[in-house]
């Protein structure tokens, strides 16, 4: 079995084909850098959702989530710079008068697919362009029956700023004590002017993230932990450890409100770029809406008597993001060495976060067989275990159609589960098969998931 580093254009017809992803208002010619997700994909961002929830508050006693508006009060985005510095510079091809982000272009960036040189249109390889010009990323909108000023205001571009503006509620009604982080994972929606390269970049996309206030003093060395455990979170999801690295914001790129910021990146077929991130926020937010809003935000230590605006340490991690790097990274091609035919193809995925865990089969449609099989396919979906019943064509090109979506097991009723009482489980990345008792198979997976 090879690890091939795929074709974006494999990534994408896997994805459309198989039921991951696919263009928005597709009927309609689509729009532009929006993307559906289909049966599999919204399983698959569902997983992701409930095991990064499970990692980082569930298990956790100093962590609480909390469910933001997508809308917020425009003097939101004034405290919190957003109106002033949430901005791309954007340029304009003075020959196809398409529109780009400078940086994109300064970087010979992958383009839609396509490698640039450096202030080169990737559409008519033209290098002559406007002025810049400031952009802001913001989608507008209004509330309200007018119009106007008075009632305009924003799709929010983060899920950051309510955790912020919600702090004090927060912090009393959960009776938390500094270090303590509010996580949510929400839908966010930046006006993107360089978009390509799937739903890796795009319009609308789900951010999960936490806010985690220390004490001035502390943030450092909570920093270098934050950053430790989001590139855990990858690696245990078994993403390759060699296509991950740290990209280290230079202090003169980095946000206005950062002291410091770490991104992880990962190699994908159009080169590397950011997965997630962490960044040292320090008391900018929680000052700038105290400012704004005249309400005290400052945290009282009972045990110490002191009185402070905490830091924060912001990690944040793009649910799609995740998919996608899960996806290109489990993508395997057969060599035809390991009893597949050469050129099938496997999606490694993690059981975790695989849309469809268990796969079950009757070996032919006869007899009890089908039966037998419909009734272990609904028993595991009772107990949560995602399983898909299949019966139609070859035994060998279910297996195929269930690797090339990463399903793990695969159950087989045969004739001999007639006389007793077990069924065939076949591994998808060891080709391994074993009997197991009917009665047994919710315990082996979850033996397998490391479930209770």
């Amino acid at each position: 079995m090879e690890k091939e580093n795929p074709k974006m254009e494999q990534i994408v017809s896997l994805c459309k084909r198989r039921g991951f992803a696919w263009q928005g208002s597709e009927i309609y010619g689509g729009l532009g850098a929006v993307w559906h997700f289909g049966p599999l994909g919204v399983e698959m961002k569902n997983a992701i959702k409930r095991h990064w929830w499970a990692t980082f508050v569930t298990r956790r006693n100093d962590i609480v989530g909390v469910e933001g508006a997508v809308l917020m009060h425009p003097t939101v985005w004034k405290a919190s710079g957003h109106l002033e510095s949430f901005t791309d510079l954007l340029v304009e091809c003075k020959k196809c008068h398409r529109r780009f982000r400078k940086d994109h272009l300064q970087s010979g960036k992958f383009i839609g697919g396509k490698a640039t040189e450096p202030m080169q249109c990737p559409d008519c390889d033209s290098k002559d362009w406007t002025a810049p010009k400031d952009f802001n990323l913001m989608f507008k909108t209004f509330v309200g029956p007018v119009e106007d000023e008075a009632s305009k205001t924003y799709l929010r571009p983060e899920t950051a700023q309510s955790m912020f503006t919600d702090f004090k509620l927060v912090l009393d009604s959960s009776r938390q004590k500094i270090p303590f982080g509010i996580a949510q994972i929400g839908k966010s929606f930046r006006n993107e002017i360089t978009t390509g390269d799937f739903f890796f970049r795009s319009r609308e996309f789900e951010i999960a993230e936490i806010e985690y206030f220390v004490k001035p003093g502390d943030d450092e060395k909570k920093f270098g932990e934050w950053l430790d455990l989001w590139k855990k979170f990858y690696l245990d999801l078994g993403i390759s450890e060699n296509k991950l690295r740290e990209y280290e914001h230079p202090k003169e790129s980095l946000s206005h409100y950062s002291k410091r910021t770490v991104d992880i990146e990962y190699k994908f077929p159009f080169g590397w770029s950011e997965l997630a991130g962490v960044a040292n926020r320090t008391d900018y937010d929680l000052s700038q809406h105290e400012k704004f809003s005249k309400k005290d935000l400052h945290y009282f230590d009972e045990q110490t008597g002191e009185k402070y605006i905490p830091y924060v340490i912001e990690p944040t991690m793009g649910i799609e993001r995740i998919m996608m790097v899960a996806i290109v990274d489990g993508y395997k091609v057969s060599d035809g060495s390991d009893a597949r035919e050469k050129g099938e193809v496997v999606l490694g995925l993690s059981p975790v976060i695989v849309p469809i865990q268990v796969g079950v089969f009757p070996l032919i449609k006869k007899d009890k067989l089908p039966e037998i099989a419909r009734e272990i396919a609904e028993k595991l979906l009772q107990r949560r275990i995602r399983s898909f019943y299949d019966e139609a064509g070859s035994i060998g090109r279910r297996y195929r159609r269930q690797d090339e979506i990463g399903t793990p097991w695969c159950v087989t009723v045969d004739f001999d589960t007639l006389k007793d009482d077990s069924v065939t489980i076949r591994d998808r990345d060891t080709l391994k098969q074993e009997r197991v008792k009917i009665e047994e198979i919710e315990n082996y997976i979850f033996a397998k998931l490391n479930l209770s």
